[in-house]
This record gives structure tokens, sequence and C-alpha cells, in this order.
């Protein structure tokens, strides 16, 4: 009985310290790959497809950065004509570099869902795509995340050694106090 209670103590305290290590090795003492975090916001975005264009716009306050790719193939269209209609509103898109186009909104949109529909003319071709920007307040973005520094794990490690320090202390006694009953009794 009493080596199982000190394989079950050492199998314990081996699992509460193997836990511990990692923490108080610290940064670039981990020897693993650290999954790059996402750093900044994520802008809105919505999407418009036929069978002949892509459209995918980015919403940045109150700018619509604009890309328009042919469904075939992915490739980019240039020299096109978009008139892009937000919410009841028209705009006319304006060349923004070789692959992109822009519109700026009179103001930033409210949160809900916009409806979005486009009317894309390249050359021949005249094509109508119509799609949704879903806007979502931002939620707790001024908060940090919570971080747990070394120091809170080793404090936890402590806690985690001194219970079963304490457990294997009170096992011993137990024992010791029914070795003294099975003795007297015999």
């Amino acid at each position: 009985m009493k080596s199982s209670l000190s394989l079950t103590a050492l199998g314990l305290a081996a699992v509460l310290i193997g836990y511990s290590l990692p923490a108080i090795a610290g940064d670039g003492h981990d020897h693993g790959d650290a999954a790059p975090a996402a750093t900044g916001t994520a802008l809105p975005r919505f999407a418009a497809v036929s069978e002949t264009f892509e459209l995918v716009g980015v919403l940045d306050g109150k700018q619509v950065t604009l890309y328009l790719d042919r469904f075939a193939d992915n490739a980019p269209v240039r020299g096109a004509q978009i008139e892009l209609e937000i919410a009841g509103a028209k705009f006319k898109a304006e060349a923004h570099g070789d692959d992109a186009f822009e519109v700026v909104l009179k103001e930033a949109p409210k949160p809900g869902v916009l409806p979005i529909t486009a009317t894309v003319t390249a050359g021949a071709e005249v094509d109508l795509l119509a799609g949704e920007l879903d806007l979502h307040e931002a939620a707790h973005t001024d908060e940090p995340a919570h971080e747990h520094s070394w120091k809170e794990f080793a404090g936890w490690a402590a806690g985690g050694l001194a219970a079963l320090a304490a457990l294997v202390f009170g096992g011993r006694r137990l024992l010791a106090v029914r070795q003294v009953r099975a003795g007297g009794a015999a």
C-alpha cells in the first residue's frame, strides 16, 4: 500500500513539474514554433459574384477598396467602370492603381446588414452583382488580452507542490496510524 501511494505522489509531482517548466523557461526557451499572433483589426468586407466577375470590397471607415476579377480564371479586370449602390446611395468607383478601385462614402456606414449592388462595365460586357456588407459594433477592442507571466505560473506550481506535499504527509500519517492500530490488535 505504501509503494502505490508513493508512486501516485511521484506521478502527480512529475505532472505538476512538467506543466510548470515551460512557464519558468520564459520567452525563447520553449523550443517550439509559436503560432503567429494576429495583429491589428480585420476590416469588414463583402463579396459579390456572377458568372463573369467577382467583386470584393473592403471597408475602412469611409473608404471602400474594390477588387474586380474574372470568375473563370481569377485574373484582375483592368479599365472597368464600377457603379456601386450601398443601402440606396449610388457611387462611381475610381481606378486606384492597376488592380483596385476606390469609393469614398459621405459617412461611415452604421452597424447592420447593408445591401450592395454593383454594375460592372468592362468593354462590351455589362454585369450586375449583388452582395451584403454585415457590420457589427466593435466589442471591447480597447481591452488588451490577459497574459499570464511566468511568476503567475510559478505561483500555481508552488501551490500545487505544497498541496502534493500535504497529501503525502497526510497519507504517511494515516498509514502510520493504521500500522499502530493493526500492531496493537495482533
